[in-house]
């Protein structure tokens, strides 16, 4: 993917750590300018509190052969993505890629019925992962629509096909998760008539900062948290995604996957890329023919 990107502007909206910091670098890889944004950056931290800065993601993109811009930006403050846009445009002339992977809950509740659920906390989820990617492209994509052949990304947790059957972790995670995907599909119908393409796009089992610490485990002996975690076998690195959407981003008919929810193992095989060891790791069609259609097979049979 070397150079495929060269003179391509991306923002990454979201991409302080985990699937939105593997785009930025990925982007960098394939030579773009990628404006990277979050909360956690000039010397502050989100109300995740930790300790990923976006400085640290743009020095990656840097690294990896693009060239990496941090902006502190919060996604519910439409004045401060105004600015940004206004910003690229100044900068720039132009947006190229728009991916929207804002989430940034700071905590989970498993299995809760909505009337169990903490109200604040599940709202504040909605807004953090369907209010901010309205707020953004509500700002950036009349900057993307000015020239042809734009991409919009979508990122979420679980293809359509797999979250319309599964009930996922809670009421508000599930609807909020659910809302990004159908986020791809509508934003590819307004796109359509504008020769730019919207899509969804979920990672598998993603080994991000805060996955492999709560395993206790790195990188480099992630394997060692596989016993007692069925499927894990099947985990990629951040970086995986990026890699799909920097295919996505590379491809002149992009458009066959206009308003598709589509996954990173998926695109892998389309595309040929793979994982930063070689694999290719497909999470969800091992969740589909083994964990839930019941086909004899090894996990690592789907990397």
């Amino acid at each position: 993917m070397a150079g495929t990107l060269s003179g391509r502007v991306a923002l990454v909206a979201g991409a302080t750590r985990g699937a939105g910091r593997g785009i930025a670098t990925a982007l960098g890889e394939a030579g773009a300018t990628v404006y990277v944004t979050g909360r956690s950056g000039g010397g502050q931290r989100s109300e995740m509190d930790r300790p990923e800065t976006i400085e640290e993601t743009a020095e990656l993109v840097d690294r990896a052969g693009g060239r990496g811009i941090p902006v502190r930006v919060d996604h519910l403050v439409p004045d401060e993505v105004r600015a940004l846009v206004e910003r690229i445009e100044r900068e720039q002339g132009a947006l190229h890629v728009l991916v929207n992977d804002i989430f940034g809950a700071n905590r989970i509740e498993w299995d809760a019925t909505v009337w169990e659920s903490d109200l604040d906390h599940g709202l504040h989820m909605l807004r953090l992962a369907v209010e901010t990617h309205a707020i953004t492209s509500h700002f950036a994509i009349p900057l993307l629509i000015k020239t042809p052949g734009g991409l919009v990304v979508e990122v979420g947790d679980g293809t359509t096909e797999y979250n319309d059957r599964t009930y996922r972790v809670s009421f508000f995670y599930d609807l909020a998760k659910v809302a990004v995907n159908r986020m791809g599909f509508a934003l590819g119908h307004e796109l359509a008539g504008h020769d730019a393409t919207a899509v969804a796009l979920t990672p598998g089992w993603l080994r991000s900062e805060a996955m492999l610490e709560a395993f206790g485990v790195t990188e480099e002996n992630w394997r060692d948290a596989i016993e007692g975690r069925p499927g894990f076998e099947v985990s990629e690195t951040p970086l995986y995604v990026g890699r799909a959407v920097a295919a996505l981003a590379a491809d002149p008919d992009v458009a066959r996957w206009n308003g598709r929810s589509l996954s990173s193992g998926q695109l892998a095989e389309v595309y040929g890329f793979t994982d930063v060891d070689g694999s290719a790791p497909d999470v969800w069609r091992y969740i589909t023919e083994v964990r839930e259609g019941g086909k004899e097979a090894e996990a690592d049979d789907y990397r």
